[in-house]
């Protein structure tokens, strides 16, 4: 009992540490200096083309997702409680589905869970997720205003979490006064 005590407070310690040495949670990987991101094209709801290019000034948390993958499946209302939390001007969530069973099947899913706060952008081609090196579902990237990569987290997470969103927030304030100055 008490090594099992010993091991919980341990582990405690840890992910408060994590958090504190970086700003992030233990499991979001954040890279020393932002990195290039490809301008991937995609669709949203209506079969419009667009690009990661079409989303810069603002920050974006880019969910690589699919409806076949169960942790996408159950990671997806945090993120739609994240976009109700934090998204605006300055922020979105773009959850980007690799279904190519196309849009109907993503707005089914999304009508069966209640989403409500999160746009409907597909890429059924897959092709997004080769160029931004992906290589499970579901991904996570956090993009600044400018278009650069500043981390990422592989697997699913509580979006919608404190933490997690007071370090997106974080984020968020730090890109916009860097461009103000």
């Amino acid at each position: 009992m008490k090594k099992l005590v010993i091991a919980l407070l341990s582990a405690i310690f840890y992910s408060a540490w994590s958090v504190a040495a970086t700003g992030a949670p233990s499991n979001f990987a954040v890279h020393e200096s932002p990195k290039p991101v490809s301008d991937i094209r995609f669709e949203d709801g209506e079969g419009n083309d667009k690009t990661l290019a079409d989303f810069r000034g603002k920050a974006v948390l880019l969910n690589v997702w699919a409806t076949w993958c169960l942790p996408c499946r159950e990671e997806m209302p945090t993120l739609d409680r994240l976009q109700a939390k934090l998204g605006g001007p300055d922020f979105e969530v773009l959850a980007l589905s690799m279904d190519r069973a196309g849009p109907d099947a993503v707005r089914r899913f999304f009508s069966e869970i209640g989403i409500e706060n999160l746009a409907l952008y597909i890429d059924p081609s897959a092709k997004s997720m080769f160029a931004l090196g992906v290589v499970g579902l579901p991904t996570t990237i956090l993009i600044d205003g400018e278009g650069r990569e500043l981390g990422r987290l592989v697997g699913p997470a509580e979006w919608d979490s404190p933490e997690m969103a007071e370090f997106i927030r974080s984020k968020i304030t730090r890109d916009r006064a860097k461009e103000m100055k």
